[in-house]
């Protein structure tokens, strides 16, 4: 194999956009991954859910943005017509106004000032188009061993605001793949199976990673998108210290029960995102709702201390989230047997990512992005090759912060949002929300 002159580190949805976008500028990748397959880290146990709804302006702007690669994504790929494509099913979005978002004015004017369409739903409209839904207030979100679980506090759900073009990619672990098959299109090379130990500097710069195997790669460029394995690389390169904002595993449960009897969800039910009940769904195949948990307060964070070892059995988390999902659709059968995902997160400290050069010349990071930028892998990916051209190029990006327009909706953001020596961004959800 020839010298590249890029090595990105990991396969999942974002390092696969990555090393297409980078071929296709004329780079020579070389993608390393220690899974057999593409694909198959965290991004397989992603929900892998496309919404516009942030509670930043710069956190909507790049998911609007992003919505559009997965609506033209054969387009984007540019892959042979017989090729088996992940596909997108546009559902959109509900989310249940509450008073811990604020009735949702910050998400609606941000989405009014990007020209991202949106509806407010009453009460009855939510109701008339999920039935089996109860409007019933239960916040604050407890656990269910906590005595007042399922009372209802006496208010009413208003309403919610739909987004109508939010959907979900039925296969992630299949859409990171098509991305490697057409970064491989513009030359990219692939490795699967090779763990990186080391990363190898010379001259005060990145100069490429040792694998396992005790094999040396050498290109000047690095870039870590190892998922919820990044902070350990981070380590590796020794960038930790300018960094105010870090990333660590997180442990999380995602349960699958079967829609209410009488109601195809699958069909006519939506995404919906409900702080009220701290739980966000989507309709699965064969009839099937997938939940998931926002984070409350009376939930531990399940923080892990490496991303290999970890309990991959369900615990009574899985029952919690079924049970609160439970309060909304009242109608909801539980099954004896758990299904669902057990995963990690790579979390950042305020739940939004880094994409950003590091101390280490040479050495670039796309990390801290689980739970919430699935979406937005392919504008990332783009973002990622301009931001990696602009340092190579002598820019100093901690001064000058690249500004970079997305090509869809013609807005310029600045990349130093997702900085890694930013203050924590307390217009946060601090949570999966973003």
């Amino acid at each position: 194999m020839s010298q590249p002159d890029a090595i990105i580190i990991g396969t999942g949805v974002i390092g696969a956009a990555i090393a297409f976008e980078m071929s296709k500028a004329g780079w020579k990748t070389l993608s390393l991954d220690r899974n057999s397959q593409v694909g198959h880290g965290s991004t397989a146990g992603s929900c892998a859910i496309v919404r516009m709804h942030y509670s930043t302006f710069d956190g909507t702007a790049f998911a609007w943005e992003g919505y559009h690669y997965w609506r033209d994504w054969a387009e984007y790929l540019g892959l042979p017509e017989d090729a088996n494509l992940a596909q997108f099913r546009e559902t959109g979005c509900l989310v249940m106004k509450t008073e811990a978002n604020g009735m949702l004015e910050k998400h609606m004017r941000n989405s009014s000032d990007l020209d991202c369409p949106f509806e407010e739903w009453s009460g009855e409209k939510v109701v008339d188009r999920l039935p089996v839904y109860s409007l019933d207030s239960f916040a604050p979100a407890r656990r269910m061993d906590d005595p007042e679980f399922g009372q209802p506090n006496g208010r009413k759900m208003s309403g919610g605001v739909y987004w109508p073009q939010a959907g979900y990619v039925t296969d992630p672990a299949l859409s990171a793949q098509n991305l490697m098959d057409a970064a491989k299109q513009h030359g990219a090379e692939l490795r699967t199976g090779a763990e990186v130990t080391e990363i190898l500097t010379e001259d005060g710069r990145v100069s490429g990673v040792k694998l396992a195997s005790g094999e040396e790669i050498h290109a000047k460029v690095v870039v870590n998108v190892a998922g919820p394995g990044s902070a350990f690389i981070n380590g590796m390169a020794g960038v930790l210290d300018d960094m105010t904002i870090k990333t660590r595993p997180l442990r999380q449960e995602v349960v699958h029960v079967p829609a209410p009897e009488g109601f195809d969800f699958e069909n006519d039910g939506t995404i919906v995102s409900d702080s009220d009940i701290a739980c966000y769904c989507r309709p699965e195949h064969g009839n099937h709702i997938l939940v998931g948990s926002e984070d409350p307060e009376c939930d531990p964070h399940q923080w892990c201390e490496d991303d290999v070892n970890y309990n991959r059995e369900f615990t009574d988390q899985w029952t919690t989230q079924a049970m609160r999902y439970a309060q909304r659709v009242p109608s909801l059968g539980i099954p004896s047997k758990t299904r669902g995902v057990v995963d990690l997160y790579d979390a950042s400290t305020d739940w939004i990512p880094i994409y950003d050069k590091s101390s280490l010349p040479g050495f670039y990071m796309a990390c801290g992005s689980s739970g919430n930028q699935y979406k937005n892998a392919p504008i990332a990916g783009k973002m990622m090759a301009a931001l990696i051209d602009y340092c190579e190029s002598g820019a100093d990006h901690d001064a000058n912060p690249l500004q970079f327009e997305l090509p869809y909706i013609k807005r310029t953001i600045d990349v130093g949002f997702y900085s890694r020596k930013r203050p924590i961004n307390e217009e946060s959800s601090f949570s999966v929300l973003g």
